[in-house]
């Protein structure tokens, strides 16, 4: 943002703090809420010249097809909903930019979490973003936030924020049960026992949560991997059309 910019921020009323938090600390977000702020957390890595967003652009990053699991259909009063319930938690606000027409959507993270680095901001907007991952899929999916040079760099920032003071942010879920390795899951939106429970339940169509499940081939691998590339792919047409749309073009 250019330093002879002038903004001013919307505050929030003191009485509205802390009434969101659970009594063993970390604040919960509903789905729609963690929706925003893993897009305004993506979009400023990303589109840093297009940051803070506009109400519009905001909803077109949420239902993006690309680099969101489940996509979805969200309306735009349901984002606007949603974002107000960031603010109220203290975790996002609207800027009045000089010489903007409408106020802006800007994450403030950083004001209940201080000390999160990039690499862990990274890593939290993709689960915010895709849900239960690896650390291998979280090291290729955040590449274009904060690179990391191997699975072990990814692997070693999970388990910060695995173990992350006062409250972890983000709980491990072993190998086992239809899953074929170790996936991990933020804790914005439920307690560990309802994500264990949820991945449980969860397994590939035609398995028993008990049945064991054979490891990757060579082919499963290179799908894998080609479906990432493509996802990247999309991503980028996403906010090449975002941009010409904000450009007028």
């Amino acid at each position: 943002m250019m330093e002879s910019e002038e903004e001013w921020e919307d505050g929030v009323s003191s009485n509205e703090e802390a009434e969101e938090k659970k009594p063993d600390g970390l604040i919960q977000l509903t789905f729609e809420e963690s929706r925003v702020l893993g897009c305004l957390l993506e979009k400023e890595a990303t589109t840093p010249d297009h940051y803070p967003l506009t109400l519009n652009s905001l909803h077109s990053a949420c239902n993006q097809s690309s680099n969101r699991d489940p996509v979805t259909d969200l309306g735009t009063d349901t984002v606007e909903e949603a974002m107000e319930g960031l603010r109220y938690k203290q975790l996002a606000i609207l800027v009045h930019q000089a010489g903007a027409r409408v106020p802006k959507c800007k994450h403030t993270i950083e004001n209940k979490f201080p000390y999160l680095t990039k690499g862990q901001q990274a890593i939290l907007c993709v689960l915010l973003l895709r849900g239960q991952q690896t650390a291998g899929e979280l090291r290729q999916r955040t590449e274009r936030m904060h690179p990391f040079v191997d699975v072990a760099k990814a692997q070693e920032v999970l388990d910060e924020l695995v173990h992350y003071e006062p409250e972890p942010l983000v709980k491990k879920i072993p190998a086992g049960g239809g899953r074929r390795v170790v996936t991990y899951v933020h804790l914005f939106c439920g307690g560990a026992e309802n994500l264990t429970s949820v991945a449980e339940v969860v397994s590939p169509a035609g398995e028993s949560s008990g049945d064991a499940v054979p490891a990757a081939s060579w082919r499963e691998e290179m799908e894998s991997e080609m479906n990432l590339l493509r996802s990247e792919v999309a991503s980028l047409k996403d906010e090449l059309e975002q941009l010409k749309t904000n450009l007028g073009v």
